[in-house]
């Protein structure tokens, strides 16, 4: 019996899908589409095991949709644009491009090994200019349609990186690539106008029936639409009133304090005018720029010396405070605090003694005047007290009301050191009114007092799309001092990128370089410069799924394949990138609807989405001599009865249970040593097997080993059933066919579903009954070559060698999947338990169409059944039927 070689089979099976061109995706009319994609790659130079979960997973899928007679689209591209290869130029020298181009020659190297039903003649990279050409097409027409425009705005600024940064590449104040400390800078940027679309993108996460409830919640929550009141303090200096919104306006009563944002006109103002302003807002500008780090900052402000009148009350005056954690890109860039019920607010006035106070009035706590202090606790327990925000059933029963008081909320406190007057009774009328009622009573109130008015605002901001570097897609536009900012001609697309650029100084070349930057004026012929700004590369994959329908098209699509491909059928990527990649794609999909180069259908790219979990591995440490970690490879590691030790020296090893594979903690298993180990059908068949796939799942040697100790036997079976004499006869032919049929059926609902490990389970357990059984040749054959197509989309390489060795012309790639015999699927017999007196005590197989006296006959002739009578007739006999057996004796 020859030896299983999965080198040379994976090797001969790939030649032969190429020469066949199996994969290659055309339109047709005789067959149903089928677009799968995962989440495309970024070029770093080395795919990882995760990759091989993510790819193995669409895979899966796109083999199974050809063998049920879809035509197919699976690309692949590269996410190509971005920092990661500015920086490796600096620290290595080279050029961006190189680095970029020599690691997608790399990691398409790694990949093609897995044996992936890729149409690879749809390739391309985002830094292709044949790529970023159609996407500065898309952005003219964008801006056409006025879905794109230019302002001054706050922006986070890298000062070592010289460049914009987006919200999450801010890490706890820092740039995710520098680890500088950001700064707020204001400069002009370009936008896409998505807050337009931030209804529509809520409403219609509704219709996604098939992406995962958590994901459309975090879409939910990002967009973040509210209702609030919007109404303004009037100064009384007579100044500029100030205008805030709130979704709170049911604490107004609470308030403590009217905050402004350093960037707030106002403090623009002042910082003109008071050297110390200048100094506190700069200070500011330098810190967090973002809510979530702003929340963990210190909270710091600047008493202006200006007041503001409460709306309802004229003779209480509040202070006006520049505040650090307040933001000019939400609302109006102004607030009132009220610190009972925000924990925010609460530690700004806890730092500067300014008053507390509680709103809402609880009369069983308390029995005293408006204006009474005198019975509330001490300074001691209000400092040991939680923030009261939750505010659903504020009130209790009357015996609880004084407990839930006490327990639950901040009591009202005015610090000694002010004379200001706490304010308890609450003006609304809304008595034991909670909740969102609370809120739409005070708003409804206000409109009718004329004080306020109803606003609906969204958390979602325009997306700023400008970034101060080199390595991303030209904006084509140019600056003419004449005719002031002008698109660029189409004709003129694609706007290069220079290759003879050096990063030996910071900022950005583009700005250094002035045969690319100095141009002619589109509209007048003047002199003029280019727009050295270059787009986020959140651009660039937001639109890449519609140009796999047609990636060699002049124009960003083609319609009529945009029409035929769109949309994609299943997308599948990462839980990190559910919300802005997702987003931005939703709102590219519409932009690109408006302008022309998408069908209507396509206003929602996605019809389902998947994201998987990650490939996890132990981590393995021992201690320095100062007592520092010190991280090893898995190779580097023995195991012994005592425990794990490192193979070189025999020193312990701690071992920390699986995390995310990373490179700063060694715990990374290379994809490459596994193939070149046991072939990428085990490596194939281990990500698939061992965990459903929206979990993580635990890379482990043993299980490896496991995958291809069985992969081997399923060859050495199939070797055993191709050897066999022709006509060589067996008993259970019937008895295997059923358990073929059952196995097709599990196994195509469990790649239905997304079940992978599931429907391999049941691969496993089909090969254990084919391995055992005695049919004759005839049927066994015809099993194998059954759990060669079943098991095609997990391990195609294998699949395909068990096919040939039983004889079968053609490809196991394109043979028809399997169908399941619904006459096999029903059972001839059923396996009853027997109760005696509701205790389980043997069972019984009987034939499934045996009528209940048939059944109550063999079971009271059991011995198990004769031994408990004891020469006693039951009192009772209840059949269940196909179910059970009750004997009452």
């Amino acid at each position: 019996m020859s030896r299983y070689s999965a080198a040379e089979i994976e090797a001969k099976w790939q030649n032969a899908w190429d020469r066949a061109g199996i994969f290659k995706a055309t339109r047709t009319a005789d067959r149903p589409k089928y677009y799968v994609l995962e989440m495309f790659p970024y070029p770093s130079g080395r795919i990882h095991m995760g990759h091989v979960r993510n790819y193995t997973m669409g895979d899966v899928i796109a083999r199974y949709k050809i063998a049920t007679g879809h035509n197919v689209l699976h690309p692949m591209g590269w996410d190509a644009f971005g920092m990661p290869a500015e920086n490796a130029a600096m620290a290595i020298g080279g050029h961006p491009k190189t680095w970029t181009y020599d690691n997608i020659a790399d990691m398409r190297a790694q990949m093609k090994p897995l044996g992936l039903s890729i149409d690879w003649s749809r390739e391309f990279a985002t830094c292709d200019p044949e790529y970023y050409g159609q996407q500065q097409a898309l952005f003219l027409d964008m801006l056409q349609a006025g879905l794109v425009y230019r302002k001054n705005a706050v922006v986070n600024w890298d000062p070592v990186d010289m460049t914009v940064l987006a919200n999450e590449q801010v890490i706890d104040g820092k740039g995710w690539r520098s680890g500088a400390d950001v700064e707020r800078r204001e400069l002009t940027q370009w936008f896409f106008k998505i807050s337009d679309m931030a209804e529509e993108l809520l409403e219609a996460l509704d219709g996604l029936d098939n992406w995962p409830a958590k994901v459309r919640l975090m879409q939910e929550n990002w967009i973040g639409k509210s209702r609030g009141l919007e109404f303004s303090f009037e100064r009384t200096d007579g100044g500029d009133p100030i205008t805030v919104y709130t979704t709170r306006p049911d604490t107004l009563m609470g308030a403590s304090f009217v905050g402004i944002s350093p960037d707030h006109p106002i403090a623009h103002q002042l910082e003109a005018q008071n050297p110390e302003v200048a100094d506190f807002v700069a200070k500011c500008r330098k810190g967090a720029t973002t809510e979530e780090a702003l929340e963990k900052a210190e909270k710091l402000g600047f008493d202006t010396g200006l007041t503001v009148k409460h709306p309802l009350d004229p003779n209480w005056e509040l202070p006006v405070w520049i505040a650090n954690f307040i933001l000019m890109d939400y609302g109006s860039g102004a607030i009132f605090a009220c610190p009972a019920h925000d924990q925010r607010d609460l530690d700004f006035c806890r730092k500067y003694d300014l008053p507390v106070i509680e709103t809402f009035r609880d009369l069983g706590a308390r029995q005293q005047s408006d204006h009474e202090l005198s019975s509330f606790p001490s300074e001691e327990f209000f400092e040991n007290s939680p923030v009261f925000t939750d505010y659903e059933n504020r009130f209790g029963d009357e015996d609880k009301k004084i407990q839930k008081f006490q327990k639950v909320t901040v009591t009202a406190y005015v610090p000694p050191k002010t004379e200001k007057v706490a304010y308890l009774s609450n003006p609304f009328g809304l008595g034991t009114t909670t909740g969102q009622e609370a809120v739409d009573t005070t708003i409804d109130l206000a409109e009718q007092q004329g004080w306020g008015k109803s606003k609906t605002q969204y958390r979602l901001r325009d997306w700023g799309l400008s970034r101060q570097r080199y390595w991303g897609c030209p904006i084509p536009v140019v600056h003419c001092d004449s005719c002031g900012v002008v698109p660029e001609k189409k004709e003129n697309l694609p706007i290069r990128l220079p290759d003879d650029v050096t990063f030996d100084v910071p900022g950005n070349p583009l700005d250094r370089h002035p045969t690319w930057r100095d141009c002619a004026c589109p509209s007048c012929g003047n002199a003029a410069k280019r727009e050295t700004d270059t787009m986020d590369t959140f651009v660039d994959s937001s639109w890449y799924f519609a140009r796999f329908t047609a990636p060699d098209a002049d124009t960003p699509t083609r319609m009529e394949d945009a029409e035929y491909w769109m949309n994609v059928d299943q997308y599948i990527g990462g839980i990190e990138h559910a919300i802005l990649h997702l987003l931005y794609s939703r709102f590219f999909a519409r932009a690109m609807q408006i302008t022309g180069h998408l069908p209507k259908k396509a206003i929602e790219p996605f019809d389902a989405l998947f994201t998987q979990g990650m490939v996890t591995h132990e981590i393995y440490v021992t201690r320095d001599d100062r007592d520092r970690p010190v991280y090893h490879l898995p190779e580097d590691i023995e195991w012994h009865e005592s425990g794990a030790r490192l193979g070189a020296t025999g020193k312990p090893v701690t071992v920390i249970p699986s995390a995310k594979m990373s490179k700063s903690k060694k715990n990374v298993v290379d994809p490459i040593n596994i193939i070149s180990a046991y072939g990428a059908d085990t490596a194939r068949w281990f990500v698939l097997s061992d965990s459903p796939p929206e979990r993580d799942v635990e890379w482990t040697a043993s299980g490896a080993e496991a995958a291809f100790k069985h992969l081997n036997r399923v060859w050495s079976l199939s070797e055993r059933i191709a050897e066999m004499d022709d006509d060589a006869k067996g008993d259970g032919d019937d008895d295997l066919l059923r358990a073929m049929h059952k196995a097709t059926f599990d196994v195509t609902q469990g790649i239905e579903s997304f079940g992978f490990n599931a429907a391999i389970a049941k691969l496993y357990a089909f090969a254990n009954t084919l391995a055992k059984s005695r049919a004759g040749k005839a049927a066994q054959q015809q099993a194998v070559k059954t759990l060669a197509q079943l098991m095609s989309p997990m391990t195609p390489h294998l699949a395909e060698d068990i096919w040939a060795r039983q004889g079968d012309a053609g490809l196991v790639a394109t043979a028809p999947w399997p169908v399941a015999d619904e006459a096999f699927l029903v059972e001839d017999s059923v396996t009853l338990p027997i109760q005696i007196n509701g205790k389980r005590r043997a069972e019984i197989n009987v034939p499934r169409d045996m009528t209940k006296d048939e059944v109550e006959k063999s079971v009271l002739g059991m011995d198990a059944v004769q031994r408990a009578l004891n020469g006693s007739a039951p009192k009772k006999v209840i059949v269940v039927p196909g179910r059970i057996v009750n004997v009452v004796v």
